[in-house]
């Protein structure tokens, strides 16, 4: 009788996971804050900074629309971009569980990747002042574009506070994770179509060994 050969199956691939920035991994509106104090004083128009980090996650020239003429949108927006470095990275804290998340993702051999609307290498400062080690930053995309990057990189999840990120996950294809930590609340989060709420990062190690297993 012949010998039957033991079976063997390939490991599943390493997942990989999508995080947005403001709001999510980090809070920024202190740093933001500052920045738009700023550059309101050396524009020399009102701009109400609270008002605007109430509702981070949008792009950059959606919020100067409300207080800038379109013609001076590019220009302004340079500016913006320009000052950051010096006054919105040091000011920028590392939220709840952050860290965590990222590393939780890579022990368990994965890759954690930022999608973010903000400027890219802006987005890169804040990763090298906290101290994160993602495997990739990609910024410059919002919502629905996000998928893009998503896509490119094989995420098979995509963490987010807003619900432009929850839209950025189902183009994509990806489990929408979301958390109630940013302008939208949960009601809003689940009604767009998030797959699962949860109130911060400090939860998202114990979600993703449980979908990850």
């Amino acid at each position: 009788m012949a010998s039957m050969a033991p079976t063997s199956s390939a490991p599943a691939p390493a997942l990989t996971v999508g995080f947005d920035l403001d709001m999510t991994l980090i809070d920024s509106r202190p740093g933001i804050r500052a920045c738009w104090v700023e550059l309101s004083a050396r524009t020399g128009t009102y701009v109400d900074a609270d008002l605007v980090v109430s509702r981070l996650g949008p792009p950059l020239e959606e919020e100067m629309a409300y207080w800038f003429a379109a013609e001076e949108i590019p220009a302004t927006a340079d500016l913006y971009r320009e000052l950051y470095p010096e006054y919105a990275i040091t000011g920028t804290l590392a939220m709840p569980g952050a860290r965590e998340a990222i590393a939780a993702v890579q022990a368990a051999g994965g890759r954690a990747v930022v999608v973010t609307a903000k400027w890219g290498p802006n987005a890169e400062l804040h990763m090298k002042h906290l101290g994160m080690a993602p495997d990739a930053v990609i910024g410059n995309l919002w919502a629905e574009q996000k998928a893009v990057a998503l896509r490119e990189h094989g995420a098979g999840v995509y963490v987010g506070d807003h619900v432009g990120d929850v839209r950025g996950a189902r183009r994509a294809g990806a489990f929408s994770v979301a958390v109630a930590t940013g302008p939208c609340s949960p009601a809003e989060l689940t009604e767009a179509g998030a797959d699962v709420v949860l109130d911060d990062l400090t939860r998202f190690g114990e979600w993703f060994a449980g979908h990850a297993g």
